[in-house]
């Protein structure tokens, strides 16, 4: 269950609309529940061949029960299980593209919505070009962020000073980086970069924000290792994964996304923004970018390590302090609700 499904979930109640969410389960369905939508757990991520059928059965069951006016698929192996579920039912379906997988077979599965939603200009032209399907069923809907939550407002002062004290982070220039420990996000980047700086900014500490799964966890052992190669172990904490990230965002400095893959447009590019804090992150070529060199933060090469450490330099001597506002409206939350909606009314053709 993805934290951004949730939160469609509840929008969509709060515009009227009935929300069914199939998934396999996961620490937020109990979120679907308290919003007034409805879970059905069935196992559509495991990508076994032998129990495809079977799975296919078992979604039109749930179909033919739930009898959807639309159905949104948002990763390939689902994709595959509804593709064939609904051949039935012949039920609008939206899929959406959210990264830029391999071209092939498998992955053309995701366009083949009668509406295709693309979390970028860059995707888009990627899958445009990759199967050449009929461009005026695609559409770019960024991935939005819930402004109302990701407000200085909002956040617990009791969570923020009880993570300052377990982590030792008073008095102290804060460096993080969010998202699971995954290679894409590259954060070998970033741990070698937290100790270039560490020679001009004594006080620094480096975060790493994200859970593991049990098959990263050889990975998330390697990173620890290359900190204390690096000299750095004892001033960068590998948090696993909080629920309270807001208050992350807000007591940090920098926020760094190194992520191999256009950094700067991912969620946490918005979420750290929103919270008044700066933003190094890398881009990617015929990106619309969030980041404004010197504004709200800098842009740097993939894998860049000098780059990155003179970026946290120069925004160590700039100190920004509001960012808030540098936020275009198309990735809220709002807009992407709103936006979502207007493909589901033209995929029923109402207006």
């Amino acid at each position: 269950m993805e934290r951004g499904v949730v939160e469609l979930n509840r929008e969509f109640i709060s515009r009227g609309l009935i929300s069914h969410i199939i998934s396999n389960g996961g620490q937020l369905t109990k979120k679907i529940s308290a919003d007034r939508g409805f879970h059905h757990k069935l196992d559509v991520s495991t990508k076994n061949p032998f129990t495809f059928l079977i799975r296919v059965l078992q979604l039109k069951q749930l179909i033919r029960e739930i009898k959807p006016d639309i159905i949104h698929v948002r990763s390939r192996y689902p994709a595959w299980i509804t593709w064939f579920a609904n051949k039935d039912f012949n039920i609008p379906l939206v899929t959406t593209v959210h990264g830029m997988n391999s071209i092939s077979k498998y992955s053309q599965i995701m366009t083949k919505g009668d509406k295709v939603i693309c979390v970028s200009e860059v995707i888009q032209k990627y899958v445009l070009d990759a199967y050449k399907f009929d461009a005026t069923k695609s559409v770019v809907i960024q991935r939005g962020v819930d402004m109302h939550l990701f407000d200085t407002k909002s956040i617990s002062k009791i969570f923020t000073q009880e993570f300052i004290d377990q982590f030792g982070l008073d008095n102290r220039f804060i460096i993080t980086s969010v998202g699971r420990i995954s290679w894409i996000k590259d954060y070998e980047t970033f741990i070698k970069a937290i100790a270039l700086c560490r020679k001009q900014i004594p006080n620094l500490t480096g975060l790493i924000v994200g859970g593991a799964r049990k098959d990263k966890l050889n990975y998330l052992e390697s990173l620890k290792q290359l900190a204390a190669n690096e000299g750095v172990a004892d001033c960068i904490h590998f948090t696993g994964s909080q629920h309270n990230v807001t208050e992350i965002y807000a007591l940090s400095n920098i926020v760094v996304n190194s992520t191999i893959k256009m950094g700067n447009i991912g969620r946490t590019i918005i979420e750290a923004l929103a919270m008044n804090t700066p933003v190094i992150a890398t881009s990617y070529e015929g990106l619309n970018n969030v980041i404004n060199n010197g504004i709200n933060g800098y842009l740097v090469k993939t894998q860049d390590v000098n780059e990155l450490s003179e970026r946290i330099l120069l925004l160590h001597k700039k100190n920004i302090q509001e960012t808030r506002s540098s936020i275009p409206h198309c990735f809220t939350l709002e807009h992407m609700v709103d936006s979502t909606i207007k493909v589901y009314k033209e995929c029923l053709c109402l207006t």
